[in-house]
């Protein structure tokens, strides 16, 4: 039996480490059952805290708006989910103000007496939405439905939304398929086109279900209210399916956001948007814009840009008291490190002693250099065969001679174990360590098909890291 000594990053405390865990638990679980996962929980006790209320915090007194930076390629397949974790609705909004634009200064289009308005038929669609069945191999989610029970008061700003609750109508067959990959390479060279990583959904379902009524009810207000009346466009099944899954992961991090953003790999959020987008009747199941549709998100996020600057420093305070723990444990582990390399110290000890066989750790981003710098210590604990950091920055700060325990020059100590590194090419803290390194590291690209900075924090919903793993690991 193998040890995994799970090691979280920067900005992570006790529940949503407990989230990360379980994914940690049930993916390992998949691959390889006989291991056990040991928690490393550091950042309750030596993560950053504002410990004088904010006081260094300037209260802005005049807000003057700051422009916006470069504009967004439009072929990139990343910017509409760039937009939609800034406003869910955005994509939505430039998509009737679009429709409202083709009807003109005239009256709203009329209908036949009887005939209800399409756009209120679509609506109506967007309120059965249901995520029941989603999870996979035909499990049902508890709560999924709505089971038909009205959702009044889920628009938001104060607007009512009755009837938003689901109804009935089921994403069975959401599941992705996923090849098993195995022999990773070694002797530092990189392995390239890592992709996909479709597993099943389930964990992903679990977490929006409570949270898809509201968000399905939300989005059909919208569309009611903003498309009532503006002749027919195509696209917009996709569009209502991206906002629906949007608002629903929003709702799901809770009204000031977690811990940490809500893991999730781009291959299962494809095929729960996919699967939303076939009940509206819809075929974009790639998840982007299309048709009548490109280039809508784009063009959306890019108005977004100059304000969205205005705003960050109306905000200011709230912002930074948000940014503490993932930048604060950053800038406090440079200063104050020793009490998480004692942990995980401790963590690893616990292991050995268990007498669950060989140990391994598996850290992530901050928890990654933390894990170097005790490995390279004179004095390392003993028992750790192999390191896995993911999207970490270790290789970046010995590049610039800012690690704890190795200067920039010195090799990895002889006893260093066998050390692989995972990246995405999307994660922007994620960084590369065969050429740092040497002979000494192994560096795997994955790709979670997400946008910075949900890429960095995604990894272990990815399914295929696991299967990489499974024949590395002692």
């Amino acid at each position: 039996m193998t040890s995994v000594v799970f090691v979280h990053g920067t900005g992570v405390r006790a529940k949503s480490y407990e989230k990360s865990f379980a994914r940690v638990v049930n993916g390992l679980g998949r691959v390889r059952a006989e291991v056990r996962v040991v928690r490393c929980l550091w950042g309750e006790e030596h993560g950053a805290s504002l410990g004088l209320d904010g006081a260094s915090v300037p209260v802005r007194s005049k807000n003057r708006g700051v422009g916006g930076g470069e504009l967004l390629d439009e072929d990139d397949p990343l910017a509409v989910w760039a937009l939609l974790e800034v406003d869910p609705l955005a994509e939505l909004r430039e998509f009737a103000e679009a429709a409202r634009a083709r009807r003109g200064g005239g009256a709203r289009a009329g209908f036949a007496p009887g005939r209800q308005d399409p756009w209120h038929t679509i609506a109506d669609r967007v309120r059965g939405l249901s995520l029941a069945g989603a999870s996979g191999g035909g499990e049902s989610v508890a709560g999924a439905s709505g089971g038909g029970e009205s959702l009044a008061g889920v628009s938001g700003g104060g607007e009512s939304v009755a009837g938003a609750s689901g109804g009935g109508l089921s994403l069975a067959g959401v599941s992705g398929g996923g090849e098993s990959l195995a022999g990773v390479s070694g002797g530092g060279e990189s392995v390239a086109g890592v992709s996909g990583g479709g597993g099943s959904p389930a964990e992903l379902v679990s977490d929006l279900a409570p949270h898809l009524g509201p968000a399905a009810g939300r989005v059909a207000h919208e569309i009611s209210r903003t498309l009532g009346g503006t002749p027919p466009a195509d696209g917009i099944e996709a569009i209502a399916a991206r906002a629906v899954y949007a608002l629903a992961v929003q709702r799901a991090e809770g009204p000031d956001g977690a811990d940490e953003p809500l893991p999730v790999d781009g291959a299962d959020r494809d095929a729960v948007v996919g699967a939303l987008t076939d009940q509206l009747g819809g075929t974009d199941r790639g998840g982007f814009a299309a048709r009548a549709a490109k280039g809508v998100a784009v063009r959306a996020l890019n108005s977004y840009l100059s304000p969205l600057s205005s705003l960050a420093h109306s905000f200011r305070a709230g912002i930074t008291r948000g940014s503490v723990p993932a930048g604060g444990d950053i800038l406090r582990y440079q200063a104050r490190g020793a009490g998480v390399r004692a942990a995980i110290r401790a963590a690893v000890r616990e292991a050995v002693d268990s007498g669950h066989g060989p140990v391994a750790l598996l850290a992530h981003s901050l928890g990654g250099i933390a894990c170097v710098d005790l490995l390279a210590e004179p004095d390392p604990p003993a028992g750790v065969e192999l390191l896995v950091t993911v999207g970490s920055q270790a290789p970046f700060l010995y590049e610039l001679d800012a690690l704890t325990a190795l200067r920039r020059g010195e090799p990895l100590p002889a006893a260093f174990p066998r050390w692989i590194n995972v990246y995405d090419e999307h994660d922007l803290l994620g960084f590369v360590g065969a050429k740092v390194f040497p002979g000494r590291v192994t560096d795997l690209r994955v790709d979670t098909r997400q946008p910075f900075p949900r890429a960095h924090t995604s990894y272990f919903a990815h399914h295929r890291l696991y299967e990489l793993l499974a024949p590395e690991l002692p």
